[in-house]
């Protein structure tokens, strides 16, 4: 596996990392197979994956207990990232609370630490943009956890261009994570651009389009009742058979370099520069071993402009865009 570096501090990370999220939460099979996750971990530590990422509304906590459990013995070996500042509403838990104080990063530093039994997070990302509390004051707490070693890096997932470039005048950021693939382009207009810059790294969640670019949903009826894909406008009625066209341009590069769309999905990204480190997810090795492979194929220029032209999808990003890019 190759490695890259994030941000002007040079955070060393896998050129692939594993999303751990929906080996705990929001897609179908979520906490059904706890031991196949961790042999999942293991794996990816063997074929040299070192960025695992997490976040403490993953179940709530649970994720993190899970990935804590699956490091134990190879802490130094991995660069563990959570996330914080979203959590459930107390009188709603299927609301969430945006918390970006400065009371609320201590609070859930200590918490994640606690969770991921560890004595540092490695990169601890604001996992949502606080309306409510300046960019400026979040950002003096999570400088405040750098000196104290409680977390080594920070970042910001889901921040605009304008947010973060008021959080790296305070202290440097180290990556924004951001939805982006083929399925995902907005980050190409003003994020990217920013992000480079400012010698920020970049790690796309959700590389492979929430498993749509995989080409194995093909009906909304694969997913179970609870699976957070049957809320979202893009796998919707009419939006989900409109977006398949994606996956057959996709398929169509596949067929002529022999690999899966999953792949040459991930291999694009892989493409777009040195500081790019998606972050695929999945609950089962064969995946991770077909995901890692992706690292090894090298695709023409001619494909990935082929790729670059690949179809719009129709439908939003999340049912309610109101707390992303801000």
């Amino acid at each position: 596996m190759k490695t890259i570096t994030l941000g002007t501090e040079k955070l060393a990370v896998s050129r692939l990392g594993l999303g751990c999220m929906g080996m705990s939460a929001f897609y179908t099979g979520a906490g059904q197979d706890e031991a196949g996750s961790i042999r999942t971990i293991h794996r990816a530590i063997d074929l040299g994956v070192t960025l695992f990422d997490t976040a403490e509304i993953y179940g709530p906590h649970t994720n993190e207990e899970l990935v804590g459990r699956a490091l134990a013995g190879h802490r130094d070996e991995v660069v563990v990232a959570t996330k914080f500042g979203m959590r459930p509403d107390p009188d709603d838990p299927q609301r969430r609370v945006l918390d970006g104080s400065p009371e609320n990063v201590r609070r859930s530093v200590e918490g994640s630490l606690r969770r991921l039994n560890t004595d540092r997070i490695d990169l601890y990302y604001q996992h949502r943009m606080d309306p409510g509390t300046p960019i400026e004051e979040t950002v003096g707490a999570l400088a405040e956890l750098v000196k104290e070693g409680k977390i080594l890096h920070y970042g910001l997932s889901e921040a605009a261009a304008a947010t973060i470039r008021r959080a790296n005048a305070v202290h440097p950021v180290t990556a924004i994570q951001s939805e982006y693939s083929l399925w995902t382009r907005d980050p190409e207009a003003e994020v990217l651009p920013t992000v480079r810059e400012l010698g920020i790294g970049f790690v796309p969640y959700s590389p492979l389009g929430r498993g749509f670019l995989t080409g194995s949903i093909r009906s909304i009826d694969q997913l179970s009742d609870d699976d957070f894909r049957r809320f979202n406008p893009r796998f919707e009625g009419d939006n989900l058979e409109a977006n398949i066209r994606i996956v057959e341009q996709v398929d169509e590069v596949a067929r002529q370099v022999g690999a899966t769309p999953g792949q040459v999905a991930l291999a694009w990204l892989l493409a777009k520069g040195d500081d790019i480190a998606p972050i695929p997810g999945t609950t089962k090795v064969a995946n991770l071993e077909q995901n890692v492979a992706a690292d090894a194929l090298e695709l023409s220029p001619e494909q990935i402009e082929q790729l670059d032209d690949v179809a719009t999808p129709v439908g939003d990003r999340y049912p309610d865009m109101s707390s992303v890019n801000r």
